[in-house]
Parts: C-alpha cells; sequence; structure tokens
C-alpha cells in the first residue's frame, strides 16, 4: 500500500479498529482515546470532531495541536519498519500511534506507554 493511500484513509475508520484490539485485550476504548489524545494534543472533544468528520491521516496529523514532545522516546519495531527511523514524517506518526496502540493491547501499563 503507498503511503499516500494511508495518508487518505478515513481517521474514523481506523479508529474503531485501535478499539477493538485494544478490548479484545481488556482494554478499554477510554485508554485509546488518552493515547491518541498524548500523542497529538487533541482534547476529547476536539478528537471527537475529527471522527465524526471522517478526516483523513494527513489532515488529522496536520490539524494535531502538537504532537507530543516524548515521541522521540517510542521505539520498536511496527510493521517490520523501525518507527525511530521512519523518514517520512507523516508516515512515522502514523506508526507511532500504531505503535501505541499496540502496547495498549500487549498490556503494557499506562504510565509506560505514555512515556512518563
Amino acid at each position: 500500500m503507498s503511503n499516500e493511500r494511508v495518508y487518505k484513509m478515513s481517521f474514523a475508520g481506523v479508529y474503531p479498529h485501535y478499539i477493538t484490539k485494544a478490548e479484545k485485550k481488556g482494554r478499554t476504548k477510554e485508554e485509546v482515546d488518552t493515547i491518541i489524545c498524548w500523542l497529538t494534543g487533541y482534547d476529547q472533544d476536539s478528537l471527537q470532531k475529527q471522527i465524526e468528520n471522517k478526516t483523513d491521516f494527513e489532515t488529522f496529523f496536520a490539524e494535531a495541536p502538537q504532537i507530543n514532545p516524548n515521541v522521540s522516546k517510542i521505539t520498536g519495531l511496527i510493521c517490520g519498519y523501525r518507527v525511530e527511523e521512519i523518514k517520512d514524517e507523516l508516515m512515522q506518526k502514523i506508526r507511532y500511534m500504531d505503535k501505541l496502540i499496540d502496547e495498549l493491547a500487549r498490556g503494557k501499563k499506562m504510565e509506560k506507554i505514555l512515556r512518563n
């Protein structure tokens, strides 16, 4: 799948999959939202508006209030790539979110996921 195709995917279309992945492992929608808000700087209301507007990933991250300054602490493999080595900035942000949701689904504690 080309990066351009990923960028045009609706965040609202992927968001339920994040929740399902977390809930299958006993985690909650609230935890997913906490992670997304931590990463992007959205608050709950603005996150909900992005979902209702069916915003694509490119716009979702372009309009994000502030990417968390601790994202550089997110390391490891996602989809066979080291997130810290992804050159394309937008793809890296998308993969950061995937990585954090994976950590939640694997049972990692929120303090560690949020790099506190």
